[in-house]
């Protein structure tokens, strides 16, 4: 694969992306997730990357390395290097494979106790998914491997469904882990993502800490992460709101599970129970706001700001004064300081003095390539409403 003069730099600067607009031709009939050799408009060799032909990313590299041999073994050392790098986590549920920042483009892999379920999601990778699963599975302690996919990613490269790979038994119910917030049960079939948010976790035991004496209210709150984390910091009372009322369900089980008393639990539209808050005129010391991604791409930005700004703006206003906000954006398509830039905007709509006091990022297992800014996808901010 031939770039256009000048295409190169980002490769150079070990960006490991290639995008179709910078390939000026491609040699041989190369089929999709065959590795293919990157060169630069005077033919010197860039990079070894996965060919995706259905995708804007036509190129995802594998190794900068020209003597690097692109093989079965080849991919299940880098799944067993990432998985060594995860030590010293105070959980039992890790993220074992972070796609791009451990060189294994489009691949994901989360272990919950014994069991790890595998998602690949490339082009690059897809040829390789046996040897994925068989690498997870040869990892010490580990009973079973599964495979979910993503649709929607999976589609933008060209690909289907396929029968799930399975390595051991899985597991048929649900899963326990356990973290510094609390006990969590997982559903690794059916749950969001691989089965639960592990990227929170540092998240969530900031919130527990702050939550002692507090009146809490936690939006979009999905299984109660949050939730549990505040009650078991000392929270004086918990309103979760979700639309989904199985999420809400389970939270009553986290509750029974670490010993916390009932929550107040709403199902509902976040948007609108938050106008209904507004009408009752009830306060709160602390807000979690943790919305679903919005914005997946930068495509989607500016319909996903108007939803956070409206979302952080009428927590602001229910917050007592000194009370403290905890907002977050998964979206890949929002970067830290178009997030801090709508949460400001808010504070200024809702007549309100709003200091940042932490910063919220994403846990050791979820490491950020400081080649490729786009593995920082999580952005937080803890901060407090005078």
């Amino acid at each position: 694969m031939r770039l256009r003069d000048g295409r190169d730099r980002s490769l150079r600067r070990r960006h490991p992306w290639v995008f179709s607009g910078a390939v000026a031709s491609t040699k041989g009939k190369p089929q999709s997730g065959d590795v293919v050799s990157v060169v630069d408009h005077r033919g010197d060799f860039v990079a070894w990357a996965g060919y995706s032909p259905h995708s804007q990313i036509v190129g995802r590299v594998w190794s900068f390395d020209e003597h690097a041999v692109i093989d079965e073994a080849y991919v299940a050392a880098r799944v067993t290097g990432a998985a060594t790098r995860r030590t010293g986590i105070a959980s039992n549920a890790v993220r074992l494979v972070f796609a791009e920042s451990d060189w294994l483009p489009g691949v994901i892999a989360d272990r919950y106790a014994d069991h790890v379920v595998m998602q690949v999601s490339s082009a690059t990778a897809e040829p390789f998914r046996g040897a994925i699963a068989d690498a997870l599975a040869s990892l010490p302690d580990v009973a079973s491997v599964s495979e979910r996919f993503d649709g929607d990613a999976r589609r933008r490269e060209g690909l289907g469904d396929r029968d799930a790979l399975t390595r051991g038994m899985p597991p048929a119910g649900l899963v326990e882990i356990v973290e510094p917030a609390g006990r969590f049960l997982v559903d690794t079939h059916r749950g969001h993502k691989t089965g639960f948010y592990l990227d929170q976790r540092d998240s969530r035991a900031v919130v527990g800490r702050a939550s002692e004496g507090r009146k809490v209210l936690n939006l979009f709150a999905y299984t109660g992460g949050f939730s549990i984390a505040a009650q078991r910091g000392g929270a004086q009372s918990v309103v979760n709101v979700d639309s989904s009322q199985p999420a809400l369900d389970m939270i009553l089980r986290h509750e029974e599970l670490n010993g916390c008393s009932a929550s107040r639990c709403v199902n509902d539209n976040v948007f609108t129970y938050l106008r209904t808050l507004r009408d009752s005129e009830e306060t709160f010391d602390l807000v979690v706001v943790d919305p679903p991604k919005l914005a997946p791409t930068a495509a989607q930005a500016n319909k996903a700001t108007r939803a956070y700004k409206d979302a952080n703006l009428w927590s602001i206003r229910l917050l007592k004064p000194g009370g403290l906000l905890a907002t977050f954006s998964c979206s890949g398509g929002i970067e830290a300081a178009l997030f801090q830039k709508v949460v400001a905007g808010a504070a200024v709509d809702a007549g309100r003095d709003v200091e940042i006091i932490r910063v919220f990022g994403q846990p050791a297992d979820h490491p950020v390539l400081m080649s490729f800014p786009e593995s920082a996808y999580l952005k937080g901010l803890l901060c407090r409403v005078q």
